[in-house]
C-alpha cells in the first residue's frame, strides 16, 4: 500500500502542519493544512482513487493554494500603511 492512498496519513500531516502553525504564525502552513486535511477526505471518500503520487501531490498542491487564499481571505492581508495623525486628540 503506497502512503498517498492512506487517508488517515494525509489528516495526520494536516494536524502537523496545524500545530506548526501554532508554533510559526505566519498562516502558510495553515492553508497547507487546509490542503492536506481536504485531501485526506478526498482519498477516504475515495475521490482520488487510482492516482498516482505525482497526480495526488498535484490534488495537494491546488487544495493547499486554494486553502491559503481562503485564509488570506477570512483574515485578511497584512496591512503595509502606516495610519497618519493629521489632528491631535486634545484639539
Amino acid at each position: 500500500m503506497m502512503w498517498w492512498t492512506v487517508w488517515w496519513i494525509w489528516l495526520a500531516a494536516a494536524l502537523v502542519m496545524a500545530i506548526l502553525e501554532v508554533v510559526v504564525p505566519a498562516y502558510i502552513f495553515l492553508g497547507f493544512a487546509v490542503g492536506a486535511a481536504i485531501t485526506g477526505l478526498a482519498v477516504a471518500v475515495g475521490i482520488t482513487a487510482g492516482l498516482s503520487m505525482s497526480w495526488m501531490l498535484v490534488v495537494f498542491a491546488v487544495l493547499s493554494l486554494l486553502g491559503y487564499i481562503a485564509v488570506r481571505f477570512a483574515f485578511g492581508a497584512p496591512g503595509g500603511s502606516v495610519k497618519i495623525w493629521d489632528r491631535d486628540i486634545n484639539d
